[in-house]
């Protein structure tokens, strides 16, 4: 943000918002009629972000303008995310809990519930705290992103061979 300024910086992630809801919206297009739950909570989730790194890109907002405008929608999306996240968990490894590392679907679907943890700690951390107008944990915040998203990537990047082999 030092780099770039808070404008360049809040249009990258609303940019970055929108591809997600777009993958969000193609997985739920894919997905087998009897699948469609986890996917159509997943693109609701995706909304919701958009709505939040939309309204982050608005100038001087108090705390609680950005707590209910920015950190609600997105607390919100993060529950949503994890929701999704645990369905898929579920119905890949058939059980609330599973251990088959090898598989390459249960291994996508534990990256994205990783993932989708990372990003609620994130948000947790992110929540305004009146007095000072800062987030409760900048470190937390960051570091949650930062590994939800490589959770994520990694997840898509495993998608791939699967694709391809169709």
């Amino acid at each position: 943000m030092d780099a770039v300024g808070v404008a360049a910086d809040g249009v990258t992630f609303f940019v970055g918002s929108l591809f997600f809801t777009a993958a969000a919206c193609l997985q739920y297009l894919t997905a087998d009629d009897e699948s469609r739950l986890g996917p159509f909570v997943q693109v609701v989730g995706t909304v919701l972000f958009n709505l939040s790194t939309f309204d982050a890109m608005r100038e001087h907002l108090s705390a609680s303008q950005a707590n209910r405008l920015v950190w609600t929608p997105d607390a919100l999306g993060s529950i949503c995310f994890l929701a999704a996240s645990g369905l898929s968990w579920v119905a890949v490894g058939q059980a609330w809990w599973s251990w088959r590392p090898h598989s390459r679907s249960w291994l996508i679907a534990a990256l994205n519930l990783g993932g989708s943890l990372a990003f609620g700690v994130s948000a947790v951390a992110a929540h305004l705290v009146p007095v000072s107008d800062q987030p409760r944990n900048v470190a937390l915040m960051n570091l949650g992103t930062f590994v939800g998203a490589i959770c994520f990537l990694i997840g898509a990047a495993l998608l791939l061979p699967q694709r391809t082999n169709r």
